[in-house]
Parts: C-alpha cells; sequence; structure tokens
C-alpha cells in the first residue's frame, strides 16, 4: 500500500480531479493519506488516515512513501508558526501535527508544542482552544486558523483533547451522546442546526446560552431552544437540532 504525506502548509481536497471541483476538505502540513487511484494526470485521490475523510488532491503537494511516519501526537501552539522543512521556512498554522522524520523530509521546529491530551477537555480548556479561532474567517472546506468551516472548527478544537471527530457535521452528530435540554448542558457540547431534513452546522456550547461557531467567521453568538440568535443583529440564524456530549 502506498501512503502520501502532506508537504504543503495546506493542501485543498476537492470533490473531483480539477482545480475548479468543490473544496470539501484540507490537509494540514504533514498529514498522512492513503492512496485510492492515481489518475495520471497529477491528481490522487486519498483518504486522509485521521478522520478516514476522502478526496482528489494535486500529487505535487504530497511526498510518497511506502510506510507511515510516526505519530507523535504533538502539535504546533502558537496561532502561527515558522517550521523549517529540508533546510527552507514554512509557516504553518495553529494545530499542525509534528511528525518524526521520515526519509526525504527533515523537520525542525523550536517554538511552542501543545501535547494533545494533556490538557484536561473541561469547560477552561476548551474555551482556552477555541478562543484562538475567534475572529477566523469562514472558508468551507477549511481546517485552519487561515480559514475554517463549521465542523473543521470543531473538529479542529476536540483533536486537542485527543477526542477524534468525523469531518462533516452530519457525520459528527452521529457521534457521543444526546442532551435532552439547554439546561443540561456543558461547555464543549456540540450542538447541531438543520436545514430541512439534513443536519448543516454545528457549534460548541460554552453555556446554555452562548455557543461559539464558525459562520462568516469563528464568533461567539447567543442560543436558546429554537436556535442561534446573532449576536449583532439580533436575527436568528440557524434552527436548533440536537445536542451531543463527545466527552
Amino acid at each position: 500500500m502506498k501512503y502520501a504525506i502532506c508537504i504543503t502548509q495546506l493542501a485543498p481536497m476537492r470533490l473531483g480531479p480539477d482545480h475548479r471541483e468543490e473544496l470539501t476538505s484540507q490537509f494540514l502540513f504533514s498529514e498522512t493519506a492513503t492512496i485510492l487511484e492515481n489518475n495520471g494526470k497529477g491528481w490522487l485521490l486519498l483518504e486522509n488516515t485521521w478522520d478516514k475523510y476522502t478526496g482528489w488532491c494535486r500529487s505535487n503537494q504530497f511526498f510518497m512513501s511506502d510506510d507511515l511516519p510516526a505519530f507523535t501526537n504533538n502539535y504546533t501552539g502558537s496561532w502561527v508558526n515558522n517550521i523549517i522543512v529540508n533546510g527552507i521556512p514554512m509557516m504553518v498554522p495553529f494545530g499542525t501535527p509534528l511528525i518524526a522524520d521520515v526519509k526525504g523530509i527533515n523537520v525542525g521546529f523550536d517554538g511552542t508544542v501543545l501535547h494533545a491530551g494533556e490538557m484536561p477537555a473541561d469547560g477552561d480548556g476548551i474555551r482556552k482552544i477555541a478562543a484562538l479561532f475567534l475572529n477566523t474567517a469562514y472558508l468551507w472546506g477549511g481546517r485552519s486558523v487561515f480559514g475554517i468551516d463549521c465542523s473543521g472548527f470543531a473538529q479542529a478544537v476536540f483533536r486537542m483533547f485527543n477526542i477524534p471527530l468525523l469531518r462533516d457535521a452530519k457525520l459528527q452528530a452521529t457521534q457521543g451522546e444526546a442532551v435532552g435540554f439547554l439546561q443540561e448542558v456543558v461547555c464543549g457540547d456540540l450542538a447541531f442546526f438543520d436545514e430541512g431534513d439534513e443536519i448543516m452546522h454545528v457549534g460548541i456550547l460554552l453555556n446554555e446560552s452562548e455557543i461559539i461557531h464558525a459562520s462568516g467567521n469563528v464568533r461567539i453568538d447567543k442560543i436558546d431552544a429554537q436556535g442561534i440568535i446573532h449576536s449583532g443583529t439580533g436575527l436568528r440564524t440557524h434552527r436548533l437540532r440536537v445536542i451531543k456530549r463527545v466527552r
């Protein structure tokens, strides 16, 4: 089996093998993938080995390997970080995995390291990590402080506590245990919102009346039993479907 290792700060994952196709997700630098298909035209169908999400990526943004690199559970801990890759500087976002060196890729980093799972997954810890993303611009398919979508935001925050979430909101809604009422929530519960019959949005509850989520940007808004109320306009923006506890 052949594997691919991302060698750019962020590599787009698309619905099909074309730059004009929808951006569905991203790889962070050093994230790994199983190669499912090579179309021979510079595109690879990849399955992210961390969240099992699949999509098409450019082959020139990946290093091919017969082996997966050792997983260290260490991540860059500042909002933006300078790493050295094969002697050349690269700026990478918060939460970029720091893998052990593999043949052909040498990584140097002497900045702040976050050891995932070292911080308790309690209210204070979740607030601290989530706050790092405040004002990050919304980007459909985005997974970093350089641009992020709603489910990418939830996934990135919980990754720092060794709590793996699936990639899309509708997939994340299948995880954890249901919480019946807003009055029963604790900081870190996930709230899911629908359009019609489909779950389309997710946010992290800070308490029974506040939610942090990616909508336009990563922001804190009000929430009640009906859904989200924009803190600036007072308008209702998302209809609450279900609350889940994943920790």
